[in-house]
């Protein structure tokens, strides 16, 4: 009876019930996130109860007082760390870790995205914390129980237990701290010790040295020295520059066809009568939409942590607005969402743009996603753009498409096509129905440019600003549509995979079939237009006069990721145990690259850190660019 007595107080004691808990949530996140089987399976239990081990010897040994308390506090740290985690993990594919918290501030603005990924089992993660503060509130007894526990017991053993806590802990860190890929790190180390490690980690940059960052250097890296003769230099000199960047718009939709019926017919019109790129890729980091003006605008590479608007905001860019202005344009980005949001009125400074058009001037009308839809951005714009095109002065716009957001679920009076049942109340379908509404809005706009005379006068160009169809968000049905569409699995170089189109006047229609990435577009259009970039510091190249790249990438793929003409790389702890992605599908290999692209593409991303690094702020005495926040009619 007394051994019995004994042994049911010991499992009474918080620290093996809050133990057991984690464990189940740490299986939870493998499941999900790491795909888990039973490989590795133990590996992960020794490295979480090591994590939560250390955590809960420190509650015994100095929260003796309020333990409950402080148990269900930790417990609540722990589990929300874990829901991020899960959370972030379904549309990034990567782990957050805390460089991610600078994002919190948008979350309001994406709530219906947030929401939209979770499937409801993942509440269950929260279940414990729930029933625990209930009892808290509301059961006498479970606060009597709770007294009883304010003492110090085991005080040796418990301190014994964070030494070998914390030495397991440090055991799991050590010998992948070098590895390369940051999610096999979290694997490897376990997944709270990798938080800590990701907290003080140094920069996985080569040092370079900014001063060496130069026009020769990037060539050289690249492989790719400009021809002394480019084709198509000044093909388009003294005409205006249209860039539309279309929310979440993935290759794979043009020409796409659903049981005959076609999803983006302006798109497909544009394809073929212009020049189209079907091997191009997205760079953005983890300001997704911010980052693609970021790059296209500049021909730079993302920060490591955080958002370009946010981390490069203080930043004297070089830039295509700059350039552009400095050789006769007027320049003018359209965004329908509210300036700050992702900070882009320090962005829009840094980029010297003369003048914004956000919310303000836009209105609250015919809301889509988070701003007014597609037709009203056009429609509003189109005016605005004739009486630029009256000054005589040639002019360089960019236009920011919003109707397309995630989660894709436009109003049913924006509908403009039928889709399949089999489609219906999907991710795919809903997905394809919104840039299905925004190829026809653009379709529009197209109308109206030509009506105005501004096509004929302008070079257009439309990619896609990152991916809409994250595979790890993804249902099994979601994924067997996605087979339908491609006739094979739906690969990670099809999720980064953005069609770039452009419309050069006089040009007859071409298709380019080299790799290329939004870095890539400032000086393609620079070399249409005329603009010389030979003595400026950029990490993009003429897409018609090369036909190979390297495209290093930061974000929806590890630290030392890749895509070249032989497809995507993804290291392991380096290049050796790396894997390839074919451009065109098929299955998983070794390397197809060599190690010394597997290098330049490290150098070449560091070059970038360096030099951005290396500029100068902007002074406070710099003038904003010009808010145009003021109302116009649209023609209903």
């Amino acid at each position: 009876m007394h051994n019995g007595y004994r042994w049911r107080s010991f499992l009474g004691k918080p620290f093996l019930i809050f133990s057991i808990i984690m464990i189940f949530k740490m299986l939870l996140v493998w499941f999900i996130v790491f795909n888990g089987g039973t490989k590795d399976l133990f590996k992960m239990l020794l490295t979480g109860i090591a994590s939560i081990g250390f955590i809960f010897c420190l509650i015994e040994s100095f929260a003796y007082r309020k333990k409950l308390l402080t148990y269900l506090i930790s417990d609540l740290i722990l589990t929300g760390i874990y829901f991020a985690i899960i959370m972030y993990y379904k549309y990034f594919g990567v782990i957050v870790t805390y460089h991610e918290l600078r994002q919190v501030n948008q979350v309001s603005e994406v709530n219906s995205s947030v929401i939209s990924l979770m499937d409801p089992y993942f509440l269950f993660i929260f279940t414990d914390i729930v029933a625990a503060f209930a009892l808290m509130a509301f059961s006498r007894r479970f606060r009597a129980w709770g007294k009883t526990l304010s003492f110090r017991e085991g005080r040796s053993w418990f301190a014994a237990g964070q030494v070998l806590a914390l030495a397991a802990c440090t055991a799991a860190i050590l010998p992948y701290r070098q590895d390369m890929n940051e999610f096999q790190q979290a694997k490897n180390m376990g997944i709270l010790n990798y938080e800590v490690y990701a907290t003080f980690a140094s920069s996985k940059d080569l040092p370079i040295g900014a001063e060496k960052v130069t026009p020769a250097m990037v060539e050289q890296e690249k492989g790719s020295a400009e021809p002394a003769q480019p084709a198509y230099w000044e093909a388009a000199k003294g005409k205006n520059v249209i860039i539309i960047q279309l929310e979440a718009f993935q290759n794979f939709l043009i020409n796409l066809k659903i049981d005959g019926k076609e999803i983006t017919p302006n798109m497909n019109k544009l394809a073929a009568e212009g020049f189209y790129f079907p091997h191009f890729f997205q760079q953005v980091g983890q300001g997704n939409t911010a980052d693609a003006e970021y790059v296209v605008n500049t021909s730079l590479y993302v920060p490591p942590n955080g958002a370009a608007s946010e981390v490069y905001a203080n930043k004297e860019l070089p830039s295509m607005p700059k350039a552009f202005a400095a050789n006769g344009y007027q320049t003018a980005t359209f965004h329908t969402n509210n300036v700050v949001f992702w900070n882009r009125d320090q962005l829009y400074k840094a980029l010297g743009w003369e003048k914004y058009y956000d919310d303000g001037f836009f209105g609250k009308e015919d809301p889509v996603a988070f701003g007014p839809s597609d037709e009203v951005l056009y429609a509003k714009t189109v005016d605005e753009l004739a009486r630029m095109q009256q000054t005589g002065k040639p002019f360089y716009v960019q236009l920011i498409s919003m109707s397309g957001h995630h989660p894709f679920r436009i109003p049913e009076s924006k509908y403009k096509m039928e889709l399949p049942a089999r489609y219906k109340n999907t991710l795919v379908g809903d997905y394809i129905e919104a840039q299905n509404y925004a190829d026809y809005a653009l379709g529009q706009f197209i109308n109206e440019l030509k009506q105005k005379g501004i096509w004929d006068n302008s070079v257009i160009v439309l990619y896609g600003d990152h991916q809409g169809l994250p595979i790890y968000s993804l249902n099994n049905n979601e994924k067997k549509l996605m087979k339908e569409i491609y006739g094979r699995d739906y690969a990670l170089p099809d999720m980064m995979n953005i069609p770039l189109i452009m419309s050069v006047p006089n040009e007859k229609s071409q298709v380019f079939p080299q790799v290329g990435g939004q870095s890539d577009i400032f000086p393609t259009v620079s070399n249409l237009i005329g603009v010389s970039l030979k003595d400026q510091v950029h990490f993009g190249q003429d897409l018609l006069n090369h036909t190979t790249n390297i495209l290093p990438e930061r974000y929806y793929l590890p630290s030392g990721s890749f895509i070249s003409d032989k497809g995507a790389f993804v290291p392991g702890s380096d290049y050796t145990d790396g894997i390839t992605y074919p451009l065109e599908g098929g299955p998983v290999t070794s390397p197809l690259d060599s190690k010394a692209t597997y290098t330049a593409a490290h150098r070449l991303i560091s070059m970038s850190d360096e030099y951005v690094a290396s500029l100068p702020k902007i002074s406070d005495k710099d003038v904003n660019p010009q808010n145009n926040n003021k109302t116009v009619e649209v023609t209903k």
